[in-house]
């Protein structure tokens, strides 16, 4: 990740230089601050560099039981599946949770799969869960500063 390198040049020594227990501190408030965001651009149904997801397929008239009227992945970014880990030496974002990392997974990479009840191919756009917009590399980088300078 090419926008993580001026981190890398500028603020290595200054993060080693903090105990254990303040990279984890550090690690965790990055941890939580970027779920919340990603979390506020997937509720406006966005992918991270800016375009808006693909609309859900129409369903036949035939096979139409009700409209869907909830946005796509509104459970799934909830803190019940999407976990935070924080550690002296990382910060990791991950979906946990029976089917929510194979969903999660599918519709990041646009992929394939079975529609469970007849066995039909289903084909995914590509509609990125998780990704690194420019404002959050900014939130980053004022994030490491201000834990900095405490």
């Amino acid at each position: 990740m090419n926008e993580f390198k001026r981190f890398e040049d500028r603020l290595t020594g200054l993060i080693e230089s903090l105990s254990p227990s303040g990279r984890r501190r550090l690690s965790a408030e990055l941890a939580k601050r970027l779920r919340q965001s990603q979390q506020r651009r997937v509720m406006a149904q966005k992918a991270p560099d800016g375009t808006p997801y693909a609309p859900r397929q129409q369903q036949s008239a035939r096979k139409k039981t009700g409209r869907v009227k909830r946005k796509m992945f509104a459970k799934l970014i909830t803190s019940r599946f999407l976990h935070i880990r924080a550690s002296p030496e990382q910060a990791s974002m991950e979906f946990y949770g029976g089917k929510s990392p194979k969903i999660a997974c599918v519709h990041q990479f646009g992929l394939s799969e079975e529609n469970r009840k007849d066995g039909k191919k289903i084909d995914y756009p590509a509609r990125p869960l998780l990704g690194f917009t420019g404002e959050d590399v900014q939130m980053i980088e004022e994030i490491i500063l201000a834990h900095l300078d405490r």
